[in-house]
């Protein structure tokens, strides 16, 4: 039996600059990923490229970040905090190539977002998921998000439910 040697943390290096093609390509790896791995459709996708269309014309670097994860010059992972108004961000398009996961990547990047948080003067933030993502939820609860909204859903190509998670800060 073959032993899959995981990447080492210190070998990804995390980019905040926002270029040409990588909104494209969240697009495509989230499309890609949970097709194979969810059984999610076109429908998903279509889903991801509107919020990456309403992301993309609303994009504005002083209140905004991207973490773009790249290894070895390839793009294995992404997250987005977007502003929605006063104090709120959305913490969106989280997700890694299945072989870097595991590695500490999701732990760092989660850190960096309550870090970004706190330096923009954000005090609430929220996400989306669904019902199926488990070793998510259990990250997104282990840094304080906790469930405040479920409803089903068919926007994914199939029956399911999509949770909302909301994070509060202290001052």
């Amino acid at each position: 039996m073959d032993t899959i040697l995981k990447p080492d943390l210190a070998s990804i290096k995390i980019r905040n600059k926002l270029l040409p093609g990588d909104l494209g390509y969240i697009a495509h790896v989230h499309g890609d990923l949970y097709a194979k791995e969810c059984g999610y459709g076109l429908d998903f996708e279509a889903y991801v490229l509107q919020g990456l269309k309403d992301f993309a014309l609303e994009y504005d670097t002083a209140k905004d970040k991207v973490w773009i994860c790249e290894h070895e010059n390839r793009i294995i992972g992404f997250l987005v905090a977007q502003h929605r108004g006063g104090d709120v961000l959305q913490f969106r398009y989280f997700i890694f190539l299945p072989q870097y996961r595991g590695i500490g990547l999701g732990k760092k990047l989660m850190q960096e977002f309550l870090d970004f948080m706190k330096q923009g003067g954000y005090t609430k933030a929220y996400l989306w998921t669904t019902e199926e993502q488990h070793s998510a939820i259990a990250l997104y609860t282990r840094y304080g998000f906790k469930l405040s909204d479920e409803k089903p859903s068919n926007a994914f190509g199939k029956e399911l439910i999509e949770r909302r998670y909301d994070l509060t800060l202290n001052r």
